[in-house]
């Protein structure tokens, strides 16, 4: 290592918000590499823990009983090939209450293997975009009929309501670990580390389940909406040929692209979608004022007379039918979470000097943690924005349709209808949709307007598919990117750890491939005649597309399970955290308010709170449509991915020889490792 740097630049893959190594530092006076003591933990002395200082004395200071090292200990170099290392001291003093003196701490930065690094370029408006583009797809345009004529006026407001703000709670939570780690693969990395190492790769694999499987659900879901124009229902090469293989391709070409372009192209994609919803809902008011000046009623009208109506056949009272709601509206938030996909490819800011700081920046607010304002308004406000959406345009849909209408979609497992609907459904045969929206047009007799509607259905649908491909990838790259696959190891280990590696672009095309084509097939099982939900290929899609929404109940619930485990732990260590000076996770700090990043409101009650929430949709509201008489349909669609996660969890136990029991967060010690691990996975991935 040689002596004299001057003149030298930080490289380009150094974080910005880490420590300025002492070579570029203008006061820093050079040190040989053969200066620098070695900390060994096998030859230290008992009761010596402190680290030795980069002076010419090395003796180790003695550290209290019981107490850890303040540095813990030095990380090991990682086996991925490194390209440059440098080394830095940090020097910690915490004297006053706690009587101890920390001495520096030797810090070696080892950059990770390229091919598995992604590139930190999508600012706060592309991940934005990205979560609206997810978040805002067909679960309202499709959800939102079928909600009106299953529970009534009031059940369309209602579920969306309280489903948004059981998503607003969630989120609350996820933001808190968030904004601290932004990681590859965050929502198992949060369940393993504070959980259960077991039950966080269970999350992951479900996680990623979710979105491969919704990618292969949305482009059934296009051949269904084209479907509405009667040149091309039921035509099989359109279908098999378009639809089902040529669009597809098309989606993993653009994911193929850098994630700038990546970035770019999903905001001008989220602007359209936002314009798009605004024109129908303003449309919606347009028709409903029309209809009331033509009658000379009330804004309400009939519609509203009855609002607690519901659907006789599927429930036994309005009670069952809203929690039935509750189910459906769900679907429609998947997607608001996502945030923890895409921030691992957060720009981080500009690294800031001494002279462009102020007076209150210093040793105030370090750098890593200004990498909360690019995820934190995205993180905190998608599900607020969400909510307004649905509720709003769930609102207009029930002032613009009867809940009666025999246009509006009904539970597909449910045989017996009433006799007035079957003239009503034979008019309508030419033109098929689930859509309230577009039903809302075709009636409202303005020439094209339900073409116009069922564009924007198709559009959002297939920007929602693009976007659930994106998470499928970065899901399943985060899961395998820290593992080892080189000679040695289980040839299972080997394969997974295959899907860990980027491209010259740095995107991880191999997991994008493979998300993509896991589930491709199942739109091509449709082709087949005489596909309905009574025959086994239709309840098995049918089973297949429900059990994403599911599948993000069980990750939102264990990502409240892992906030909540992560407050009291470090409400149980904030004095040797404080102590210590473990950056960023300091949450009671007074003296050092700005290191904690985001602190989320009402805690730890709104987690606790979200945790009951999500089990009681995920086992009650889920169940809910069994209550009436038990059908194999809603029964697999609620249970069955529930009843995959337990017993993946399970095989996973016996396959790693695990104990069953959760992740000890009592030894003060083993937490500031923990905590300097997880900024460790931070760093590197940067």
């Amino acid at each position: 290592m040689s002596t004299s740097h001057e003149g030298s630049e930080v490289p380009d893959w150094f974080p910005d918000w880490a420590p300025t190594p002492l070579a570029h530092r203008q006061d820093a006076t050079a040190t040989q590499a053969h200066d620098i003591p070695r900390w060994n933990p096998f030859t230290a002395q008992a009761g010596a823990g402190l680290r030795p200082t980069l002076s010419q004395e090395t003796t180790p200071q003695p550290t209290p009983t019981g107490l850890a090292p303040p540095g813990g200990l030095a990380p090991a170099i990682s086996q991925t090939e490194a390209s440059a290392r440098r080394v830095s001291a940090v020097t910690a003093e915490a004297e006053g209450e706690t009587g101890y003196t920390y001495a520096e701490e030797i810090r070696i930065v080892v950059q990770p293997s390229q091919d598995r690094l992604v590139k930190r370029k999508l600012r706060g408006i592309h991940l934005f975009m990205i979560t609206i583009n997810a978040t805002l797809g067909t679960g309202l345009y499709w959800r939102g009929g079928q909600i009106l004529e299953l529970g009534g006026p009031l059940a369309v407001l209602l579920a969306f309501l309280i489903v948004g703000i059981l998503a607003w709670a969630v989120m609350q939570c996820i933001t808190e670990l968030l904004c601290i780690w932004p990681v590859p693969g965050a929502m198992s990395v949060y369940v393993s580390e504070f959980v259960d190492t077991e039950l966080g790769i269970a999350v992951g694999v479900a996680y990623w389940f979710t979105y491969s499987v919704s990618f292969a659900a949305l482009i059934a879901t296009t051949a269904a909406l084209l479907d509405f124009w009667p040149g091309i229902k039921d035509n099989r090469a359109i279908d098999g040929g378009i639809t089902y293989f040529l669009i597809p391709l098309v989606l993993v070409g653009t994911n193929a692209f850098g994630i700038q372009t990546y970035g770019w192209i999903e905001v001008f994609f989220g602007s359209l979608k936002i314009t798009m919803l605004i024109i129908i809902m303003i449309t919606l008011i347009v028709i409903k004022g029309k209809a009331v000046n033509s009658s000379r009623g009330d804004m309400t009208g009939e519609y509203w007379g009855d609002a607690t109506a519901f659907d006789t056949v599927a429930a036994k009272d309005w009670g069952t039918a809203l929690m039935m709601c509750l189910s459906f509206a769900t679907f429609a938030y998947v997607g608001v979470e996502i945030i923890a996909a895409s921030a691992l490819e957060a720009k981080w800011p500009k690294r800031r000097t001494a002279e462009d700081r102020v007076d209150s920046d210093i040793s105030r607010r370090s750098n890593d943690t200004l990498i909360g304002s690019s995820v934190k308004f995205s993180a905190i406000y998608i599900s607020v924005l969400a909510t307004i959406a649905y509720s709003v345009s769930g609102a207009l849909v029930s002032l613009d349709i009867s809940r009666a209408d025999c246009q509006l979609p009904r539970l597909s497992w449910l045989t017996e209808e009433a006799d007035n609907c079957s003239v009503a459904q034979d008019q309508h045969s030419e033109t098929s949709t689930a859509s309230a929206f577009v039903i809302i047009a075709q009636q409202s007799g303005t020439p094209h307007l339900a073409d116009i509607f069922n564009v924007f259905l198709i559009f959002t649908a297939l920007t929602c598919a693009n976007t659930n491909l994106y998470v499928a990838s970065r899901t399943l790259f985060g899961l395998t990117s820290r593992l080892e696959g080189g000679k040695g190891q289980p040839w299972l280990l080997r394969i997974l750890a295959w899907f860990g590696r980027t491209n010259h672009r740095k995107v991880p095309m191999r997991a994008m491939v493979f998300s993509a084509i896991a589930f491709w097939w199942v739109p091509f099982l449709q082709l087949k005649e005489g596909i309905g939900p009574d025959t086994a290929i239709g309840m098995f899609i049918e089973v297949l597309a429900e059990m994403g929404s599911v599948g993000v109940l069980i990750v939102w619930a264990c990502q409240c399970l892992a906030f909540i485990r992560y407050y009291h732990c470090i409400y149980r260590h904030r004095v040797v955290l404080e102590a210590q000076r473990i950056a960023q996770v300091r949450r009671w700090d007074k003296g050092d308010w700005k290191d904690y990043p985001y602190r989320s409101h009402g805690q730890p009650f709104v987690a606790y709170l979200a945790l009951v929430g999500c089990v009681a949709v995920m086992f009650v509201a889920n169940g809910a449509a069994l209550w009436s008489g038990f059908h194999v349909l809603p029964f697999l669609s609620s249970y069955l991915i529930v009843m995959v996660f337990f017993g993946l969890w399970v095989l996973l136990k016996l396959f790693r020889g695990a104990k069953w029991s959760l992740v000890d967060l009592s030894k003060p010690s083993h937490v500031v490792k923990k905590f300097k691990d997880l900024h460790d996975i931070r760093l590197g991935a940067s």
